[in-house]
């Protein structure tokens, strides 16, 4: 059985540590232990399924180190503490023995390089960005192509968009898409019938920041012929963005929108079955979109932003929408025509549950783990033409 180590920077329940819980939770060929280097709401989740879960944290935070907003001596002190802490969990993968370190971040690649180095291991690099300019600066992507080219053995991307941004260059690389488990993750009960226009519920569930869309959002709703009856942005704060909310709370108030800010949930079901619409609204590019296929699960009409991961999920006109990223007047315009056609929401709520069945964890787990053995023969051929 194959022993895999899965690195990843933070124990927050943001999309990638979401997708990875219920990744590892579907691996039952393979003998998985999870590192934070944090301890935090993950950390608890996997250790009440039963994963082997290590936090091997200290005075540094990995999640201080930004792109944006620091100083070079900052910097350099971030990277400083990532090599560091990737020194210390090295000495973690020596003690489980695991015979291939997997990076669920950037910051857990530049870790994963420095820990998988001294217990003498492989390193997979398993990315939930797409490693492109917008995202991480021209500077930070050529930095991260390098050494995700030297340091890595493999890579697993969350979405075929994401995979063509990453380095991969002839090494083995495989698409697994982060699934949903359609017994567990679908809502109960019966779906309720599309509400008619005047009293159309939306939602938008993701992590309060910038990058998803939510001022977007909010425009494109306060232009609406037709306004819904209420709107539901489900989602948190966890990187100090907390002045992001409060500058959306004042947003909707101007506005005068009927807005509800629930905050952080761990299950957001309940909400998106209270939803007709579920928006995604992303200023760029989305890796993947998890919350897009949970939503299509739910059996809510989904508008969804291309390129990228969505693109890749909803098929336009038949089980949701796509509109282009950042476009607020196209948003508008779509927001519009689906609210006011009740038909239309039926039919693409009826729809998306058996779209979203695509995606599942089990799928995905199998590909995972057929990939770390094909990582690992691929390491042993290597050593034996070596000789």
């Amino acid at each position: 059985m194959t022993r895999a180590l899965f690195l990843a920077h933070t124990a927050a329940p943001s999309g990638a540590e979401i997708a990875l819980h219920r990744l590892v939770r579907a691996m039952d060929k393979t003998d998985v232990t999870v590192v934070f280097t944090e301890s935090g709401p993950m950390v608890d989740k996997l250790r009440a399924d039963g994963t082997d879960v290590v936090v091997v944290d200290g005075a540094f935070d990995s999640r201080s180190v930004k792109i944006e907003g620091m100083s070079i001596r900052r910097m350099i002190g971030g990277l400083t503490g990532l090599i560091r802490l990737g020194w210390a969990v090295g000495a973690v993968v020596r003690e489980s023995g695991a015979d291939v370190v997997i990076a669920e971040s950037s910051k857990a690649l530049l870790m994963g390089t420095i820990a998988s180095r001294r217990a003498r291991v492989p390193l997979v690099w398993h990315s939930h960005d797409r490693i492109s300019r917008e995202y991480f600066g021209a500077l930070f992507t050529a930095v991260l192509h390098v050494l995700g080219w030297t340091a890595c053995r493999g890579f697993i991307a969350n979405s075929t968009s994401t995979l063509k941004s990453l380095p991969t260059w002839r090494r083995p690389a495989v698409v697994a898409y982060p699934g949903v488990d359609g017994s567990a993750d679908r809502p109960t009960g019966a779906r309720p019938e599309q509400s008619a226009p005047e009293d159309t519920v939306l939602c938008l569930v993701a992590r309060l920041t910038p990058w998803k869309g939510h001022v977007l959002f909010l425009e494109a709703i306060a232009a609406m012929t037709t306004r819904p009856a209420h709107v539901f942005l489900v989602g948190g704060t966890f990187f100090g963005e907390e002045p992001y909310r409060a500058e959306l709370e004042a947003m909707a108030a101007a506005l005068d929108l009927p807005v509800t800010f629930t905050g952080h949930v761990d299950d957001p079901r309940d909400y998106m079955r209270m939803s007709d619409v579920l928006v995604h609204c992303t200023l760029t590019a989305e890796p993947f979109g998890q919350v897009v296929v949970e939503g299509m699960l739910a059996g809510c009409a989904v508008v969804a932003s291309r390129p990228g991961g969505p693109a890749e999920i909803v098929e336009h006109g038949v089980n949701g929408m796509l509109v282009d990223s950042g476009d607020r007047e196209a948003l508008t315009a779509m927001l519009d025509r689906v609210v006011a056609d009740r038909d239309l929401r039926t039919r693409l709520s009826a729809a998306a549950p058996a779209r979203a069945a695509h995606f599942d964890i089990e799928e995905s787990a199998r590909t995972v783990e057929d990939f770390l053995e094909r990582v690992l023969d691929s390491v042993t051929v290597g050593a034996h033409h070596g000789r």
